[in-house]
């Protein structure tokens, strides 16, 4: 199993395109050592290097489908490698890149809850749109943990986990948050059985997310704010990270706090990371405390391999 993150940031991309906090002003004048990054997307594929399921897709998935020319193999006038679609939620960030798709030959093949469904039907009907143009075929994830395949991905088994975090402005439940709005995924190679936990949003830690944690071999996981007052320190919300359903990396009960208790040999990586957060910063005090606890940030087009 191969999963390549083609985007890596949060929401707005990196740098965000009204924002001038002192990340994303360093980062397009060149007085910071940091890498601009896209939305947070990834892929995943077994051993057909022809055959990837796109994984939430972000409103840069042109820029990332040119980045990355293997999920076009040009075997006819109009091809993809893309055979599958998975979402976590329901979120702008995470399937506004659906319109994008909407060339397909073929109905887009997509897998997700019904919670999520709910949110794409009515709050912001995309399948709908979608319906005129290539057509959506839509697959049920339930989040219980329990096994399923998605078709076109040999070699690779998947499993949802509900996790804690807040569904989309949209939903008619943002403020009374239901199991469904958000998962995170357990992706597993069929012949090695090496796993991997994808998880770019999550509120608070579950008790099934952290024993499929503590089972696998990588962890890919909420990388959103370093500090849960982060966005009101910098004056751009009243909100803290929890209040909008993402763990912060310190503090009480802070992201790294948990990774410091995964075994030894766990991979470490954080995703989904915010324009403002100072991990983006690589010599920033931040990135050598995480660097110090073994602790990777990812960037575009990271290969895990399991």
């Amino acid at each position: 199993m191969k999963i390549r993150v083609l985007g890596s940031a949060a929401g707005g991309g990196f740098p965000q395109w009204n924002c001038n906090c002192r990340n994303c002003a360093g980062v397009r004048n060149g007085t910071l050592r940091a890498l601009a990054r896209t939305q947070s997307s990834i892929a995943v594929r077994g051993p057909d290097r022809a055959c990837w399921a796109l994984v939430n897709a972000s409103p840069d998935i042109l820029a990332q489908l040119k980045a990355n020319p293997d999920l076009q193999p040009a075997r006819a006038p109009r091809d993809t490698a893309l055979a599958a679609i998975v979402l976590v939620d329901g979120q702008i960030d995470h399937t506004t890149g659906l319109f994008m798709l909407r060339e397909s030959t073929r109905p887009l093949n997509i897998w997700c809850t019904d919670e999520a469904c709910a949110d794409l039907t009515r709050g912001n009907p995309i399948f709908g749109v979608l319906a005129h143009y290539c057509g959506v075929e839509r697959h049920s994830m339930i989040p219980d943990g329990r096994e399923f395949a998605v078709a076109g991905i040999a070699g690779v088994t998947w499993r949802a986990l509900a996790v804690p975090s807040k569904p989309a402005p949209y939903s008619p439940h943002r403020e009374s948050p239901v199991a469904g709005d958000n998962v995170a995924l357990v992706l597993a190679d069929e012949v090695s059985g090496r796993s991997c936990v994808y998880a770019p949003g999550l509120g608070s830690m579950e008790e099934s997310v952290w024993r499929a944690m503590c089972s696998a071999d990588c962890v890919m996981v909420d990388g959103t704010f370093w500090s849960d007052e982060e966005m009101i320190s910098l004056g751009m919300s009243r909100k803290r990270a929890r209040d909008i359903g993402h763990l912060p990396q310190s503090g009480p009960d802070g992201m790294l706090g948990w990774l410091e208790k995964l075994p030894p040999g766990t991979r470490r990586i954080l995703i989904h990371v915010n324009n403002t957060n100072p991990i983006l910063v690589e010599d920033s005090p931040e990135r050598t405390e995480l660097t110090r606890r073994g602790i990777e940030v990812a960037r575009d087009g990271l290969e895990i391999e399991l």
